[in-house]
């Protein structure tokens, strides 16, 4: 059984690999084509851009996949070998949290080239060492006191449940959904300094978006992004009453008033076709199936691992695989996620008026500019990790006229 979840593990490893590999090459090959959507040699930055990236990527997956090997080799044993308290209850939990902090360490190497090499180079970063080191240290201390609270919940229902799996799934979709109710309210309270909208001419023409679809709102407000990232975005975020608008200053910045309004109204599609609950859904399947897998091991598992079976190792294995799984649900969770893409790009243009389609096609090709992001992609990538359709495929179904695609780049 060791055996099997290694091989599936390594299987894992190597389709993702092969994907990036792919891209890498297909990129290579498109970016010195014809330029799509960008001027030439803005096309062959965001083309360097999106190799440089996936290169990080490829890089990533191997070091997850040594780590994989060393911890159901030695490691998961050695760390409960090292870890022994007499409460049975704080025992396990250390256990896990060490597993979490030093996969959170050895990842801070990445994060840090990603933001001060990859993302300075491309013009992206923002930040100072001092603002990252502060927001590393302030999400270490969530995982931490967070965390704890989530793992000793899966402890006690490990320790005084037969069907653990099932109630084990029931709490964590719960804190799932919490999560994203809280999300605006954290980010704004530990990372992001979020202000009301002051401009009152446009802070009415949102609210007369929403107005049309029936989106209540508890505001309209600014994020400081740019003082960490350059990078153009929005999002609405929370349940309820509790719904926030918020835009990143950057965005303002870069989109006129009918683009960002068009930009809003794509997002006010998603909340008019329930795409929150769709995903939220799909993200609930796919915790049923993995709790339902690691719920029913064999025993013949820990026998070959040389432990017992305890509720850190079950979290820890848990842990582990989320990757995998997450790998072979995202083309399912792809495909419903690009259709909705579609459907709020739709609406977006229709709540814009006459010229709401151009509007929502010259805010997407701001943002593809301002983003750096390469428009064009190999099909296989695109299967395995795209959530968004690409952007041009988005602008043909907006009416838009783009002269070359993805298939005339790929079969030249």
């Amino acid at each position: 059984m060791l055996m099997t979840i290694v091989g599936i593990y390594t299987l894992y490893i190597l389709i993702s690999m092969y994907t990036s590999i792919m891209q890498i090459g297909y990129i290579n090959m498109a970016k010195r084509k014809t330029p799509v959507l960008l001027a030439d040699g803005k096309f062959l930055v965001a083309g360097n851009y999106a190799v440089a990236k996936e290169k990080l990527s490829l890089v990533n997956s191997f070091v997850d996949y040594i780590l994989f090997i060393a911890w159901m080799g030695v490691g998961i044993s050695w760390l409960q070998s090292m870890i022994f308290l007499e409460n049975e209850a704080v025992q396990n939990i250390s256990i896990v949290m060490s597993f979490l902090l030093i996969g959170s360490l050895i990842s801070l190497p990445f994060s840090y080239y990603e933001k001060f090499v990859l993302d300075e180079a491309f013009g992206f970063n923002k930040s100072s060492l001092g603002l990252w080191i502060k927001d590393t240290l302030i999400s270490f201390v969530m995982t931490i006191v967070f965390g704890s609270l989530v793992i000793w919940g899966i402890y006690e229902i490990i320790s005084n449940f037969t069907q653990w799996w099932i109630w084990s799934f029931t709490f964590i979709f719960a804190v799932v959904i919490l999560i994203n109710m809280l999300y605006p309210a954290f980010r704004a309270t530990f990372f992001d300094k979020l202000t009301p909208l002051k401009d009152e001419d446009l802070d009415a023409q949102i609210k007369g978006l929403m107005d049309k679809t029936g989106f209540v709102s508890s505001g309209v407000f600014v994020s400081d992004a740019s003082k960490r990232d350059a990078r153009l975005n929005a999002y609405f975020g929370g349940f309820g009453k509790a719904k926030r608008v918020v835009l990143f200053d950057t965005l303002i910045e870069k989109l006129s008033t009918k683009e960002l309004l068009a930009v809003l109204g794509h997002e006010l599609g998603h909340f008019a076709h329930g795409d929150i609950y769709k995903n939220i859904g799909l993200v609930g399947a796919m915790l049923f199936a993995m709790f339902a897998i690691f719920g029913n091991l064999p025993q013949s598992l820990f026998l070959e691992m040389g432990m017992s079976e305890n509720p850190a190792l079950l979290m820890i294995l848990l842990l582990l695989f989320m990757p995998v799984l997450g790998f072979v649900m995202m083309p399912i969770m792809g495909i419903v996620s690009r259709s909705n893409e579609y459907a709020a790009d739709k609406m977006g243009s229709e709540l814009g008026g006459p010229a709401g389609a151009i509007e929502l096609a010259n805010a997407l090709k701001v943002l593809v500019q301002e983003n750096k992001s390469f428009p064009l992609s190999h099909p296989l990538y695109i299967f395995f990790h795209y959530t968004h359709p690409p952007v041009i495929e988005r602008l043909k179904a907006l009416g838009m006229d783009v002269s070359q695609t993805n298939e005339d780049l790929l079969h030249s």
